[in-house]
C-alpha cells in the first residue's frame, strides 16, 4: 500500500484528504516511479474543483509531474531501467508515493539538479515548449510577451525565450514579482496594476508572440498589443473563457489566435515534446542558462495548504510536495 492524497468531492482545497491505495503496476510501455517530490499546478486545482476531468484510463488522483526513482518497468520499455532517476510528465496520480507513466514521458534528472528541482520541470517545460516554440513559432529577435511572468509557466517561458534569442517582456502584479522577471531575463516587466501593457508593447511596435493564461477581458487587449502578423497562444483562462471579440483586426492585420491544453494530447505528441526538450533544452539546464524557480515545499499530507497558497497567487515560481 502507499500514501496518497485523494479528492473526496469537487470543492476547495479542504477536499484534498490523505488516504492509502495499492501501489500501481506498470502496463505496456509504462514505468512505476517511487516519487520523491511532486509538482503542484493549476490544472490540479481545476481537477479538484470538478472542472478538469482526467483522461480515460488515467489515475483520478491529482498530480501531473514528479521526480524520483524508477522501481518497475512494464513490457515494451527499453530506454528506461529500474534504478534510473527521472522526472516525468504524469497522466495523473502524482499526489502519491508511487505513480505510473509512459516511459517515453520520462526524462533524466539534469546534471546538477536535485530531485526537488527536477520535479518542477515537466509540466511547465512541456507546456512552454509546445506552446511557445512549436505552436507559437517563436524566433530569435522577436518580441515575446508572457503574462503571469512570476508563475511557474512565466518564469520558465522568460528563461527559455531569452535563451533562444527573443526579446522578452512580462506582466506581473507587484514590483517584487516584476523584479524577479527582470532578473530572469525580461527586458521589461510591466506591473499590470499600475501600467497598461498594450501601450508598452504598441510603443515598441507590438508583440510578435503573446502567451496568455488570463483570458477573459485580456483577449481583445492582447490583440491590440500584437504586431501585424502576430500570434496569440492561449493556455488558460483565469478570468473566464468567454468574451466578445471584433474579428476585423484579426483579418486586416493577419493575426493568429490559437491555444492548447497539454493533458489531453496524445502519447505520441507528448513523446515528441519530451524528445525536443532532451535535445534542445536539457543542455541549457545543465549549462545553468535555464533553471526551475522554486517557491515553496509542503509535505504530501499538506496538499490542501499547498493549493491554498497556489490559489492566493502570492507565490513566485513552482510549489512542490515532498513525498518521501
Amino acid at each position: 500500500m502507499m500514501r496518497v492524497v485523494e479528492i473526496t468531492k469537487p470543492g476547495g482545497p479542504e477536499v484534498l484528504v490523505p488516504s492509502t491505495r495499492p501501489i500501481p503496476q506498470p502496463g505496456h510501455g509504462e514505468v512505476v516511479i517511487k516519487l520523491a517530490y511532486a509538482g503542484v499546478n493549476r490544472p490540479d486545482a481545476l481537477q479538484r474543483a470538478g472542472l478538469y476531468d482526467p483522461p480515460k484510463g488515467a489515475s483520478d488522483l491529482p498530480g501531473l509531474e514528479g521526480a524520483g526513482e524508477v522501481v518497475a518497468v512494464g513490457p515494451g520499455v527499453s530506454d528506461v531501467a529500474e534504478g534510473d532517476l527521472v522526472c516525468a510528465l504524469l497522466p495523473g496520480g502524482g499526489y502519491a508515493e508511487y505513480a505510473t507513466t509512459p516511459a517515453a514521458q520520462c526524462l533524466p534528472v539534469p546534471k546538477g539538479l536535485s530531485l526537488k528541482q527536477a520535479a518542477c520541470l515537466p509540466e511547465t517545460f512541456f507546456t512552454v515548449w509546445t506552446n511557445v516554440f512549436q505552436r507559437g513559432c517563436l524566433r530569435a529577435g522577436e518580441r515575446f510577451l508572457v503574462h503571469g511572468g512570476s508563475s511557474g509557466i512565466g518564469t520558465t517561458a522568460i528563461q527559455m525565450a531569452r535563451a533562444f534569442g527573443a526579446r522578452v517582456f512580462a506582466t506581473a502584479g507587484s514590483e517584487t514579482k516584476c523584479a524577479v522577471c527582470k532578473e530572469l531575463g525580461a527586458e521589461q516587466a510591466i506591473n499590470y496594476r499600475e501600467q497598461e501593457f498594450v501601450e508598452v508593447l504598441r510603443d515598441l511596435g507590438g508583440a510578435h508572440l503573446i502567451l496568455d493564461m488570463v483570458g477573459g477581458a485580456y483577449l481583445p487587449r492582447n490583440l491590440d498589443a500584437l504586431a501585424d502578423d502576430g500570434r496569440l497562444v492561449q493556455i488558460a483562462f483565469l478570468q473566464g473563457p468567454k468574451i466578445e471579440v471584433n474579428f476585423t483586426q484579426i483579418m486586416t492585420r493577419r493575426l493568429s489566435v490559437t491555444g492548447s491544453t497539454l493533458r489531453p494530447q496524445s502519447p505520441l505528441a507528448k513523446t515528441r515534446i519530451a524528445q525536443d526538450l532532451r535535445r534542445h533544452v536539457w543542455p541549457l539546464i545543465e549549462a545553468g542558462r535555464v533553471a526551475p524557480i522554486l517557491d515553496s515545499e509542503f509535505v504530501l499530507a499538506e496538499a490542501a495548504k499547498a493549493h491554498t497558497w497556489m490559489e492566493s497567487s502570492e507565490h513566485i515560481g513552482k510549489i512542490v510536495l515532498k513525498v518521501v
